[in-house]
């Protein structure tokens, strides 16, 4: 199974950025771990601070791919384009956080995306991630470009 990993805007900080919410280590350091966890997907990356280029990335690959995990970042409360982008796409969207956004400021509260996903994971650090793939790890979709 494919599945695209998308970081938004600061998560290229992860591991210096705010550790006590957002834990000490890098996106990079633990891509390895998830990629032996989950042997039978193919797990992609892409980071961007920039909105356009997660746009354009979700276009790409969100008519081909069986699944994508989005952390949007501050996007997720912000962004009418992205909750745009994933309304249009035939892959399953999978939101992440690390942090638990319900428990942060009060504009953390809403997500412009969520109704446009599968699903919303947060709160697990890094953890996260490996959660959204045990989701995709339960779907079998016989074709790409399906709604679940």
């Amino acid at each position: 199974m494919q599945i695209l990993i998308i970081n938004g805007p600061n998560l290229n900080l992860l591991g210096r950025r705010e550790p006590g919410i957002y834990g000490t280590r890098s996106f990079e350091a633990y891509l390895p771990e998830l990629r032996e966890a989950f042997p039978d997907f193919t797990l992609e990356y892409f980071q961007s601070n920039h909105e356009g280029e997660l746009i354009d990335k979700i276009h790409e690959v969100g008519f081909t791919y069986h699944g994508i995990i989005l952390n949007a970042g501050a996007y997720t409360h912000t962004s009418l384009a992205l909750a745009d982008a994933l309304a249009a796409i035939d892959s399953p969207v999978v939101e992440v956080h690390l942090s638990n956004v319900a428990a942060r400021e009060e504009i953390r509260h809403k997500s412009l995306i969520a109704k446009n996903c599968i699903g919303s994971i947060s709160g697990f650090k890094l953890d996260s991630y490996r959660l959204a793939l045990h989701y995709f790890e339960g779907i079998r979709p016989k074709r790409v470009g399906f709604r679940v």
